[in-house]
């Protein structure tokens, strides 16, 4: 008979666990245990990453394969030593979010059927300062991996120019992250101008691969350099966490040297926790060197200064200072009066 429930010992407390049979990842079994014991094995890396963030929670009752939503907010009947705290999201609502405090407050989520984690980029305590700049290769129609991993090397070599260390990681899905650990001088809407900055300067230098359009119609085959992954109160995928895939693949951190032969589908959580056992974590030393961005931002400013503007927001924002029409511009062509309108496809 399966198991009702059972106690597991975390950050010196005990964390209920129901059902810890159920089955979460369907292609070799996986249980809500099993991803107990991932989460647990990759203790130390995890709360590195993701430790003292507020984090937006994707819950799946069913599993991965199943429906899902949302939670912005902790809600009712969480424990009493449950951290939390204010955030904003992206509109302008604000959440008492799940602090990832310790390993003990990450299994409470997942004993909630959380299997997509998504942190902001600042710490629960000094939540006015972005220490991450979030660099998402996006993997369109018609680009290959092969295309995202040459534009991964471009990233590198731009930052190494400006001696910016950068560390890279798996999406979990199809794409590849590039992190950069932040000094704290800026907040979001500072950070996302580096991001602009970065991706418009990858794409004068290779016009060819990569692409800081934001309006789909204008990328062709190119890999997008998102963003607006960088837009303030916006969250992604959180690092070393597992994906609601059926096949339990992990957002996994790399070395640089393995991007030119990894296979995003092979990390799982099935060979991940031996692979950290056997090579550490490759991100250890990312916390302890946080970079200057400030070239980048001076490359922000250059730019409007030579007549460009701001790149678009998403649909979800307010219209910001310097913002060109947020409109494509075939959209724009048909309907001039159409100068403000989002694109939820973007």
């Amino acid at each position: 008979m399966a198991s009702e429930e059972l106690m597991v010992e975390a950050s010196g407390r005990e964390v209920r666990i129901t059902s810890p049979d159920k089955v979460f990842f369907p292609t070799r079994g996986e249980t809500k245990l099993d991803l107990v014991r991932y989460y647990q094995a990759v203790e130390g890396p995890i709360l590195a990453a993701l430790g003292g963030r507020p984090t937006l929670m994707q819950r799946f009752p069913d599993g991965a394969g199943g429906k899902s939503f949302f939670q912005k907010r902790v809600g009712k009947g969480a424990p009493e030593w449950l951290e939390q705290t204010d955030v904003l999201t992206p509109n302008g609502t604000p959440s008492n979010a799940l602090v990832i405090a310790d390993l003990a407050h990450l299994l409470w989520a997942v004993n909630m059927g959380c299997l997509g984690f998504h942190p902001w980029p600042f710490k629960a305590d000094d939540p006015e300062v972005t220490d991450e700049l979030r660099i998402d290769l996006d993997p369109g129609p018609g680009v290959t991996f092969d295309m995202i991993r040459e534009t991964a090397y471009e990233v590198k070599a731009l930052l190494e120019e400006q001696h910016i260390t950068s560390f890279v990681k798996t999406s979990g899905s199809k794409g590849l992250h590039i992190f950069v650990r932040v000094i704290p001088e800026w907040n979001g809407y500072g950070v996302r101008s580096a991001a602009v900055a970065l991706a418009r300067e990858l794409e004068r230098r290779r016009p060819e691969l990569i692409t800081a359009q934001w309006w789909k119609e204008d990328r062709g085959e190119r890999v997008f350099v998102d963003f607006n992954q960088n837009a303030p109160h916006k969250t992604v995928f959180g690092t070393w966490c597992v994906r609601p895939r059926v096949g339990a693949q992990v957002s996994c951190p790399i070395p640089w040297d393995e991007v030119a032969a990894v296979e995003l589908d092979d990390l799982t959580i099935a060979n991940v926790p031996d692979k950290v056992a056997a090579e550490g974590d490759p991100w250890a030393d990312m916390n302890g060197a946080p970079q200057d961005i400030g070239v980048l931002i001076d490359w922000y400013d250059r730019d409007l200064d030579d007549g460009l503007m701001d790149a678009p927001w998403p649909p979800q924002y307010p219209k910001m200072p310097n913002e060109p029409p947020r409109v494509s511009a075939s959209r724009a062509k048909k309907d001039p009066a159409a100068t403000t309108a989002g694109d939820d496809d973007a």
